[in-house]
């Protein structure tokens, strides 16, 4: 269990990065919104491509083997990284950021069983909600830490080499994206080690006579496919849009909030940004890294959005812990009522506002998103019968989404009139969301 929670830390560390990464690239590589936009689509497009074949590869190598397999991709991934910020070519960073899809994909398929039998049955909710918050955790402090070290050292770079030319500049700023990626796949290459010699237990499958007999009773009503059944294809476009308005939101916050130019914060976000900033740098001194200052007088910066990213996904991981009681004591379909109505809301009032206000109501819809996969996904797959294997394959398809939504805000955002039209698209998924909280998820 301790292993596996180690893995859905890792999840959560390398997919929330892509936050920082995304501007960062912006910058180092000189990209549109549309060009930058490319980091999620291609870090996501691995789950729609690899979710059917990992499905395969584990039945041929197994899963334990099939985590070291997973682990390995993901190193070698990590690596690329260290060419491409050589070279500052960006279709090697897209490669880097493909691998490092593919194998946690790889690795999602195979660890979302084990958490589940890794002990008794009616356990099981509690077990996946440890992952959950080690998820969220990880997610939580990669851009905190990630945006230290490159838009902090990016800060100091840009005036110690204020006099180079800008390719050279750029090449130098372009350099402090190796050593994380090196210690990410040294790290991954250790943990494969360690699954590769450590002991698992075995999954155990369901008869194949009660699969059958389920079976026929589902045929008898004319249910040939999980496809047959509406509701679990309107959850399809749920998990697609959830996703989508998630990663969304958080890898452009920090292109939104440079461009509302604030030119002054307000005490509470200086005081914010101070105290994680002094906590960073703490964890920093201890790994023998020099302390990086964050400047909160000239309004808002890189190294101040990524406080904000921070921020976002620290308020899904409180969510989810918060939604652990509620969802036991009160209805869960109302609170996704509540929780998609409230999301709309705040994207279409940061659209109206200016400022840093409209910064915080982005942030705060990390709240909103906490508890809609662990509503949705059961919801999508109630009633399918012999058919949730493959209705969940497809749930796992549609993550997708976090590739193809942020794909189109930055369309939007360089062709169609700037972020603010960019961001009536996650108000759109809100209302989608809305539509399958209140209609779409009854079975038919």
């Amino acid at each position: 269990m301790v292993l596996m929670t180690t893995l859905f830390f890792l999840f959560g560390a390398v997919t929330n990065f892509n936050g920082v990464l995304m501007p960062y690239l912006k910058d180092v590589c000189q990209l549109t919104d549309l060009q930058s936009s490319l980091i999620p689509f291609a870090f996501f497009a691995a789950y729609f491509l690899m979710s059917l074949p990992a499905g395969f590869v584990l039945s041929r190598i197994g899963y334990q083997r099939g985590i070291v397999l997973g682990l390995l991709v993901m190193a070698a991934g990590a690596l690329l990284f260290v060419p491409a910020a050589e070279a500052r070519t960006f279709g090697l960073f897209l490669a880097g950021l493909s691998l490092l899809g593919a194998g946690i994909t790889l690795l999602q398929v195979a660890a979302n069983p084990y958490v589940s039998v890794l002990g008794p049955a009616r356990q099981a909710a509690s077990r996946i909600s440890i992952v959950g918050v080690a998820n969220g955790l990880g997610g939580t402090l990669s851009p905190l830490v990630g945006g230290l070290l490159l838009f902090g050292s990016t800060a100091l770079l840009q005036k110690q080499l204020a006099n180079l030319p800008v390719a050279e500049r750029l090449n130098q700023e372009a350099a402090l994206v190796k050593s994380p990626y090196i210690g990410l796949s040294i790290f991954l290459a250790a943990l494969a080690a360690l699954f590769f010699f450590v002991r698992l237990p075995k999954l155990e499958s369901i008869p194949a006579d009660e699969e059958a007999g389920a079976a026929d009773a589902a045929l008898l009503q004319g249910r040939r496919s999980a496809l047959d059944f509406r509701h679990l294809v309107l959850g399809v476009g749920a998990i697609f849009f959830y996703v989508g308005v998630e990663v969304g939101l958080g890898d452009f916050l920090i292109r939104y909030g440079q461009a509302q130019q604030i030119s002054q914060l307000s005490p509470f976000t200086q005081s914010l940004v101070q105290a994680l900033n002094a906590v960073t740098n703490y964890g920093l001194l201890l790994i023998g890294q020099s302390p990086l200052p964050v400047d909160t007088s000239n309004g808002f910066t890189p190294a101040i959005g990524a406080v904000l990213v921070a921020s976002y996904w620290f308020g899904l991981m409180l969510g989810r812990i918060v939604g652990i009681p509620l969802l036991r004591s009160l209805p869960d379909r109302p609170l996704l009522v509540g929780v998609c109505a409230a999301g709309a809301a705040l994207v279409l009032g940061s659209i109206v506002l200016h400022g840093e206000a409209a910064l915080w109501l982005i942030v705060l819809c990390g709240l909103c998103n906490s508890i809609m996969w662990p509503v949705i996904f059961p919801l999508a797959i109630k009633g399918l019968g012999p058919f949730t294997k493959q209705g969940s394959s497809y749930l796992i398809m549609a993550i997708v989404g976090g590739a193809l939504v942020p794909l189109l805000m930055g369309w939007l955002a360089t062709h169609g009139g700037g972020l603010r039209v960019a961001f009536l698209v996650p108000a759109l998924c809100y209302v989608y969301l809305l539509y399958y909280a209140l209609s779409g998820y009854r079975v038919r």
